[in-house]
C-alpha cells in the first residue's frame, strides 16, 4: 500500500505475517489511526507497528514513494535508528521522521525473519518496562540483542 490508500489495501499474505507477529507480542492491540492498521501496547502509548503511506506532503518532499506497503517501526532512540539506517538497507526514513525515533521499511521486501526482528524491537522499545522485562526473562537468547 503506498500513497494514501485505506485498510483493506494491503497485500494480504505479507499483512497476515505482520498482524500475527504485531499481535504475538504481550500486550499488543490492533487499531486503526487515520484509515491505516496500527500495533501498540495495551497499556496506552503510542503504535510500535503502523501501515504508513506516504502522504501527499511525503511526495512532494521525497518522491514517489518505493512501491509496496510501507510500515513505520518505532526504535530506542534516535541513536538506535542511525546504526539501524547505516547497518539495514531494508529500512529508510523520510524527511517527516526526522527527530522520531522509527524507521519505515517496505513490507514486501522484509523476509519473515526480518520482519520479527524489527516487530520485537518496535515493541521492546514502546512496551512497558515489566513487560519488556518479562518478555526478555522468557527470551534469553534475545536479551543481548534488545536495546
Amino acid at each position: 500500500m503506498s500513497g494514501g490508500e485505506g485498510v483493506g489495501a494491503t497485500d494480504a499474505a505479507p499483512a497476515a505475517r505482520l498482524r500475527a507477529l504485531a499481535l504475538a507480542m504481550p500486550g499488543a492491540e490492533e487499531s486503526v489511526r487515520f484509515g491505516h492498521l496500527v500495533w501498540k501496547p495495551r497499556s496506552g502509548g503510542s503504535g510500535f507497528v503502523w501501515i504508513r503511506p506516504f502522504t501527499k506532503a511525503d511526495v512532494k518532499r521525497e518522491g514517489p514513494p518505493p512501491p509496496g506497503t510501507i510500515v513505520a517501526f518505532r526504535v530506542a532512540d534516535e541513536d538506535a535508528k542511525r546504526e539501524l539506517l547505516a547497518a539495514d538497507d531494508a529500512v529508510f526514513t523520510i524527511q517527516h521522521f526526522e527527530g522520531f525515533p522509527a524507521v519505515l521499511a517496505v513490507l514486501e521486501t522484509l523476509d519473515d525473519d526480518r520482519l520479527g526482528e524489527l516487530v520485537i524491537e518496535a515493541w521492546l522499545a514502546t512496551a512497558p518496562q515489566a513487560e519488556v522485562r518479562a518478555w526478555l526473562d522468557a527470551h534469553p537468547e534475545l536479551d543481548g540483542d534488545a536495546h
